[in-house]
Order: structure tokens, then sequence, then C-alpha cells
């Protein structure tokens, strides 16, 4: 099948297994509203990730941990309302699903019940796989995430490249293979060396996407707000920019503003 007839084909779990079978790269994206998740969706994006980095982008806190249950719910069904195609994964944030399976599985539920979500994606590995294995026995599919894992910021105190050390690494591995035997579908890796990405991507069967971890790995994933220039105070090596629209958006605001002082808007053929 052709790249362009899986782009009107509704991407599920399914789908993404059959990507990485097929050696056919994934693209992901975080969208947090209806207008940019539309956007988004109808260019053809495999998966849409309404993540808790919406605490940092949306809400201008300085981590992921601020944001709560309902407001994840609230921008996961903003999402949703807009999307047609893309897979839609909407993160449990911060402590609402650590140290306790059946919180994760009200948690979860909750999500999917009003979102309409296709999955949730929790942090860590062995201490959370009570909890995906709980979500997942109720038929909530679940993406994981190792590597650099944003809610334990304070644990770490740094938010630098994790898994190079060989010990670090080994469990990282360890903790991929757990939360597949477990059943989750998928997991992201966050800035761990690209060759330690490239190996477990190839040791597991399930779709691992990376944010800087390299090219060996099944699929890509960028904060929206990054990739488009919106935000500029975030600039790690991994980051590609694909536009800068703070620039377009701060010279376009400051043209309305020269307009209206002005008058010349609204004009005679912009009034009734």
């Amino acid at each position: 099948m052709s790249v362009a007839m899986n782009r009107q084909k509704k991407v599920t779990t399914h789908v993404l297994s059959e990507m990485k079978h097929n050696k056919e790269k994934i693209a992901m994206l975080t969208a947090y509203d209806y207008s940019l998740a539309k956007i988004v969706d109808q260019a053809g994006i495999d998966v849409i990730l309404v993540g808790d980095s919406a605490s940092n982008v949306m809400a201008g806190w300085e981590t992921t941990l601020p944001i709560t249950l309902d407001q994840m719910i609230y921008h996961g069904a903003s999402v949703v309302r807009a999307v047609n195609r893309a897979l839609v994964v909407v993160d449990l944030p911060f402590g609402t699903y650590q140290g306790n399976s059946k919180e994760a599985l009200t948690s979860a539920i909750k999500i999917m019940k009003e979102t309409a979500a296709d999955s949730v994606k929790l942090e860590g590995g062995a201490e959370v796989v009570e909890s995906v294995k709980r979500i997942i026995s109720a038929g909530i599919p679940v993406m994981g995430h190792l590597g650099l894992t944003p809610q334990s910021i304070h644990k770490f105190g740094t938010y630098t490249v994790r898994a190079k050390q060989e010990e670090e690494a080994k469990k990282l591995i360890e903790d991929a293979h757990l939360l597949q035997e477990a059943g989750c579908f998928g997991i992201v890796l966050e800035k761990i060396p690209a060759k330690l990405a490239e190996q477990v991507a190839k040791e597991l069967t399930i779709p691992i996407i990376g944010i800087g971890a390299g090219s060996g790995v099944d699929g890509q994933v960028l904060v929206l707000h990054d990739m488009l220039g919106i935000n500029q105070e975030f600039s790690p090596r991994f980051l590609r920019r694909y536009h800068n629209l703070f620039a377009e958006i701060t010279g376009a605001v400051s043209g309305y503003i020269e307009d209206v002082k002005s008058v010349d808007f609204p004009s005679d053929r912009e009034q009734y």
C-alpha cells in the first residue's frame, strides 16, 4: 500500500505495528487544541500526542508536574474533536498513576470516557508495570515512555541525556522489554544515546518513537510549538525548527496595531 493511500486510513495501534513491520517511519507531533490539531491531522500526521507538555507551552509552568487530570481531559477532548485520521494518545499526568494501579486505571478510564481518545501514555519502567497491566486489562491501549522522563525531573535534577552509563542503559533495555511484555503498543524514548535507542528498536517488536534518540528508531515526535518556532526559549540539539511563527505572528500583530492606530483598519469595504 502506498504512503498516499495510508494517509487516508484511520491510524490504529495495529496500523502502527504494520508500519514498523514494513519499515515505514512513524511521524508524531503534539497538539493541545482543536484548531492546530485539525491542521496537523489534515497534513497527514500518524500520531497526535496530547502531552503533559501542555503544562509548559499552554500554561507557562516550568515543569510538567502542575497540570491536572481534568486539564489533560480538556485538552484531549479538544484535540479528538478535530481529528479524523491520526491516532490520539493522551498523557496521564503526574500523580494519577504512580504507586497505585487502581488509581491508574481510574485515571485512564476517565480520560478514555471523557475525551474519546485512542490511548494513554505514562512514564516509567518496572515501577509502573503493575499500572500498565491493569490499564491494558480494561482494554485501554498504553504507550510507554523511557529515558528522560520529565515527570521525574526533581528526582534527576537535570534535563541532561539519560542512560549514558552502562547500568542505566541496561535498566532501560530491561524496562523496554518489561513494557512490551506487559502489553504496551509502543514506547517513546526521550533524550538517550542514538545507539542505545537503535538497539531497543531492533530488539523489540513494538514501535519505538524517539525524541532526541537518533534516527535508528521507528518514528519521531516533537512538540508542535517548538518545531513551528512559536516557542523560542527551548533549543535542544534534537530540535529542528520548520518555521519561525514567532516572527510571523509578531509581525502580523504589529501590523494590526499600526493599522488600528492609524485608522487604516477597518477600511470602507470592511464596514457595514
